[in-house]
């Protein structure tokens, strides 16, 4: 017909716009004036005139058909092997996943309502599932936590009524601090009531410490109010700087940076709240309670406390009279169900009261031993630090436990240039594979999206690794009962490279976690060569030879390719000129015949009926490009030129490569070398890589870099920052120490209790196989701030030992300090010990993540209380041998106390 693609789209857009023309007044009314610029019917564009060729008029249908139908497709999406189409939702940082999600699927079935019968509309992936699971694992795990500790406090109070006193302070400090938590824009999400339910064991210390030292003034024949107040001023201070001492060390935490910063500050700040709620609560609640409960019920105060006091309410030496004497006692009667089950529990509690009073005859014994030999203890101890600091290099060093999500994302990539519908076929192979290895009854979905849409807008929005239609993503989606993800991996990576080894696979993260962590990138390890020498992807590649030798590496491949298979067109501009064509009209043809005129020049038909805008798109049909002859055969016009040329006369083609994806930092070109861990620690495979990068240092070209990002460099910024954030508490704690006992020399006794808590976390991290990690730091801190606040309470005793109505020398007052310190400071340790087994096991959904953190406290705790108990002691002993003088406030504080008292 003598036209060209370029003809086509040029009478389209000049036919078919959607233009007002304005408005006209005639007489008294004024008319919109419409113009029939758009077809009502899409028919009608058949009729649409191009142009008159030889003196006849040439009309779309002449040359093309118009049908209502969709973009040529770059885009494959199958779900369980049948076509589909994928929707994703994504939501803003500011707005709740688990809101999102219950939105949408209200919506689903009124979208459904409106679409045809044959579509079926359903859900894939939910991280709903994921998200509610883990807050429900950790409110399970955090009532689970508040029961052991009640029970804990039960056996060794023996009264119901002081555990509900103890036990109250747990909802109402949650409460206090959800409520500051919402009063500064935090959300309840995992985080924040992790750090609520990590805080259940700590929560019961003030309370507990307060009640205990209530029983012991009451064990002293004081009256209830009396008793009360004394106990409650006594150690108001030592446990306003213990509670002080614990919140310090989570201050660290407000200074990490990256995503470390944005996942534990929500948890820090829950815990602090948490913590300054239940002292305030321990000074006003703890005391009206007992007032009102304890009332008329003091005969069910454990005696045995009494018994350890003499008659000025110190500590009974060991060897005193009364100190191993029994209170018989007449047996009451039963009178109802209720006393009998009393007394089956106090039957239990004297029991378990009898073992202990034999445990602290054994520990003053000793203890005694201890402060006789204390340059042995000292060196054991000193001993017991270095052989476990030898351990640290043995851990393993990840920036967060891997989470077992319950799903697959599986990246794979055809030889480059591999039509969409070749790779569709590639896939289903691979497919077969998956299903070989992973049962049926264990698989719920199995994606397939293949090759890139054809509007990019949402890629920016995506984590997707797809570069072209030879590429892209099968996810996976496992049941509820299925063997660990991992080891499905690690036998697809071995399967696969093996039944394909001209294809290129690689593990993305599937799980949110991960992927936040991750920062988009695909991999934890990415090593980018950046700089504009033309060997930077050899030497990319050469990195990557190195880097997959290194055991625990896996699915070690450069992002880029640039190797794609090319068709160069070189325009004769000489021979274009003479006949009146320029470089600009045989692109634009080109563009429009092969990848459609809505590139350059859009054009839209509007359906009056629904009031949709519909693409319309002049292109050359796929299966009539599919040789290089129909490509030279394509027509090109110009406007100075009467009749079409033919591609061929002008341009040859030849056939080249060129890359498929280019990328760049800070304007620089770069090439992403990426890597995965299995089977080894991330720390570990890090250390290598940057051993076998700086091998690479000295002969790189000039202008070229090499730099490591992903999670290893957000691990190492992290540790740093934790690292020196705990330093920094350390000594924050230290000087706060000294104001309050206004000595430089007390503060430093009281942390010795800290080498102790570090090697019990050692110890239990290489124990239970555990690598340091964000969470277990994070478990070393809170066991830090434990151990100090016990050590607090061990040493004041101490000193009021030695400023008391009958001093004593610093042995004597060590010796009455662990004697009468050693339940509640056992109780304590105990509380946040059990408070935290639910989270050691890491069991539930996302459970992993809480594991460390757990096994931290409870191995720091084990061994910090034995360092409370039997280093401290001693290292006061060993520091405190000069006579010890009362400041004038202490001293007229305790003559006023003895006047009260005598009167």
């Amino acid at each position: 017909k003598g036209l060209s693609p370029a003809d086509v789209s040029t009478a389209v857009n000049a036919q078919n716009v959607i233009l007002p023309a304005g408005t006209q007044k005639i007489g008294d009314r004024e008319y919109n004036v419409r113009l029939n610029s758009s077809p009502e019917l899409l028919e009608t564009l058949n009729d649409l005139p191009i142009k008159q060729v030889n003196g006849a008029m040439v009309y779309i249908r002449d040359v093309a058909n118009v049908r209502d139908g969709f973009a040529v497709q770059t885009n494959i999406v199958a779900q369980n092997r049948i076509r589909s189409a994928l929707l994703t939702v994504l939501k803003s940082a500011s707005a709740s996943t688990l809101d999102i999600i219950k939105r949408v699927k209200e919506a689903l079935p009124r979208i459904q309502a409106t679409l045809p019968k044959e579509l079926e509309i359903s859900q894939l992936f939910d991280q709903s599932i994921f998200v509610r699971a883990a807050i429900n694992g950790v409110l399970r795990e955090g009532l689970i936590a508040a029961c052991l500790t009640a029970l804990m406090i039960l056996l060794f109070l023996g009264n119901w009524r002081s555990t509900l006193v103890v036990a109250t302070s747990i909802p109402l400090s949650i409460l206090c601090s959800i409520i500051v938590l919402g009063a500064l824009g935090e959300t309840l999400n995992i985080m924040t009531l992790g750090g609520l339910a990590l805080a259940v064991g700590i929560l019961v210390d003030d309370a507990t410490v307060e009640l205990e030292n209530i029983h012991r003034n009451l064990a002293m024949g004081k009256p209830m109010v009396r008793a009360i107040l004394d106990g409650a001023m006594q150690i108001a201070v030592p446990a306003f700087v213990s509670t002080l001492s614990i919140c310090i060390v989570f201050v660290p935490i407000f200074f990490l940076s990256g995503t470390a910063r944005y996942l534990f500050q929500p948890l820090a700040t829950a815990v602090i709240f948490a913590m300054l709620a239940s002292y305030l609560l321990s000074r006003t609640v703890v005391p009206t309670m007992v007032k009102f409960l304890m009332r008329g019920h003091m005969e069910e105060i454990d005696t045995s406390l009494a018994r350890t006091l003499d008659e000025n309410g110190r500590a009974r030496s060991p060897s005193a009279p009364g100190s191993h004497e029994r209170d018989g006692g007449a047996q009451k009667p039963r009178a109802s169900v209720f006393a009998r089950i009393r007394e089956f529990f106090s039957g239990i509690h004297e029991h378990f009261n009898r073992g202990f009073e034999k445990v602290r005859d054994r520990y003053v014994e000793v203890l005694r031993w201890c402060l006789t030999h204390r340059g042995v203890v000292f060196a054991a101890m000193c001993g017991f630090v270095l052989v476990s600091l030898c351990l640290v290099p043995f851990l393993g060093r990840d920036f967060f436990p891997a989470v077992d999500a319950g799903q697959l994302r599986l990246h794979v990539r055809t030889p480059a240039g591999t039509r969409l519908e070749a790779t569709e076929e590639r896939f289903y192979e691979v497919g077969r594979k998956i299903r070989d290895v992973i049962p049926s009854n264990e698989i719920g979905n199995v994606l397939d999206n293949i090759g890139l849409p054809v509007s990019g807008i949402n890629l920016a929005f995506s984590d997707s690794a797809t570069i072209s239609s030879a590429d892209g993503e099968i996810l996976v989606a496992l049941n509820a009962q299925h063997k660990p993800t991992a080891q499905y991996m690690r036998i697809l990576r071995e399967k696969l490279h093996r039944d394909f080894p001209d294809m290129e696979f690689y593990f993305s993260a599937p799980d949110i976690v991960s992927q936040i962590l991750n920062f988009g990138i695909p991999s934890p390890i990415d090593i980018q060569v950046t700089g504009r020498d033309p060997k930077g992807y050899d030497i990319a590649n050469e990195i990557k030879a190195r880097v997959a030798q290194i055991p625990g590496a896996a699915d070690v491949h450069v992002h880029q390719l640039v190797h794609g298979p090319d068709l160069r067109v070189n325009v004769d501009r000489t021979r274009a000129q003479q006949i009146g064509l320029t470089q600009n009209d045989v692109a634009r043809t080109m563009l429009i015949s092969l990848s459609s005129s809505g590139q350059n020049a859009p054009n839209f038909w509007l359906n009056f009926k629904n009031g949709v805008n519909y693409q319309v798109a002049v292109q050359t049909p796929q299966y009539k490009m599919d040789t290089l002859q129909d490509l030279q055969n394509t027509p090109v016009v110009g406007q100075n030129l009467p009749r079409p040329e033919l591609l061929g006369n002008l341009a040859a083609v030849e056939r080249r490569e060129s890359p498929v994806i280019v990328n760049h930092y800070n304007v620089q070109p770069v090439f992403d070398v990426l890597a995965n861990v299995q089977g080894r620690d991330l720390g570990g495979v890090a250390d290598q890589v940057n051993k076998v990068l700086d091998e690479f240092k000295s002969k790189l070209p000039r202008g070229t870099f090499l730099s490591i990002h992903g999670q290893v460099d957000s691990m190492n910024k992290s540790f740093a920052g934790i690292g020196g954030g705990i330093l920094l508490a350390i000594v924050l704690v230290y000087f706060l120490m000294a104001v309050n006992f206004q000595s430089w020399t007390d503060p430093f006794i009281i942390i010795m209790a800290l080498p102790g808590a570090l090697c019990g976390i050692i110890w239990m991290l290489f124990i239970t196989g555990t690598t340091l990690n964000v969470p277990s730091l994070m478990g070393a801190i809170m066991a830090i701030g434990v151990a100090t606040a016990n050590s607090i309470l061990v040493v004041s005793f101490a000193n009021e030992e030695r400023c008391g109505s009958h001093p004593k020398n610093a042995y004597d007052a060590a010796l009455s300090a662990g004697f009468t310190r050693l339940r509640p400071v056992v109780m304590t340790a105990l509380a946040m010990i059990i408070g935290m087994l639910p989270f050691s096991f890491g069991l539930g959904e996302g459970g992993e993540q809480n594991a460390p953190l757990g096994r931290a406290v409870i191995g720091g705790l084990i061994v910090a209380t034995f360092a409370t108990l039997f280093f401290v002691p001693v290292v006061y002993s060993m520091l405190r041998k000069a006579e010890f003088t009362c400041d004038e406030d202490e001293e007229f504080e305790r003559q006023e106390r003895g006047e009260t008292e005598r009167t």
